[in-house]
This record gives structure tokens, C-alpha cells and sequence, in this order.
């Protein structure tokens, strides 16, 4: 995967931190993704990493000059945990509020 398109981001304003699933722990074990079994997915507990919230507000958006230091954090932070690039972000649900990160298209 080259990029993702992240999708409303502006429902995380005004959270003072926001919990991200970063793992799970499934009979003592640390794993990484959610088991494909529906027994073991109902034994497995999520494991949190809480990211700093912000005030500021991400609605309509169209730049990164335009989003929250801590919003630009967060974004940040996902692409890390998933291991690929944010090439889309919407901020609301209209179509002009969305910022193109980086053309997923081009080399």
C-alpha cells in the first residue's frame, strides 16, 4: 500500500486525547492484528496508546497550514503505526474539504 485516504477528521476535535488500537493481547500474547477466528477475537483485549486530542478545529480544512499542530500529529502517528503515507485527508463531509497529501498516482 502506497497511501490511504483518512476520512473525518474533524469528528476528533475537541477530544482532550484520543485512544488508538495499536495491538491486541489474546491468551497472554501480544499480537499485531485482529484474529481472523470469531472465537479468538472474542477472547483478544485491545491495547491502547493514547495521542494528545486538540481544540482547534480541523472542519473545512483545505491545507496542512489550515489543521492543528496536534491534528498534524495525529495524522503523523497513523502513518507510522500502519506503515504507509496519508495521501488523502478529508475534514468534513463536503468534497472541497479535503486535502491531497501527495498524489498516490505518481511515482
Amino acid at each position: 500500500i502506497d497511501g490511504i485516504a483518512l476520512t473525518k477528521l474533524d469528528i476528533l476535535d475537541g477530544f482532550k486525547e484520543i485512544k488508538v488500537c495499536v495491538g491486541y493481547r489474546l491468551d497472554g500474547e501480544i499480537i499485531e492484528h485482529l484474529p481472523a477466528g470469531q472465537a479468538d477475537q472474542a477472547r483478544v483485549e485491545p491495547i491502547y496508546e493514547t495521542i494528545e486530542g486538540w481544540d482547534g478545529s480541523t472542519a473545512n480544512a483545505r491545507s496542512w497550514a489550515d489543521l492543528p499542530a496536534q491534528a498534524i500529529k495525529y495524522v503523523r502517528r497513523i502513518e507510522e503505526l500502519i506503515g504507509a503515507t496519508v495521501a488523502v485527508l478529508s475534514t468534513s463531509p463536503e468534497r472541497d474539504d479535503t486535502i491531497l497529501v501527495h498524489n498516490p498516482f505518481e511515482g
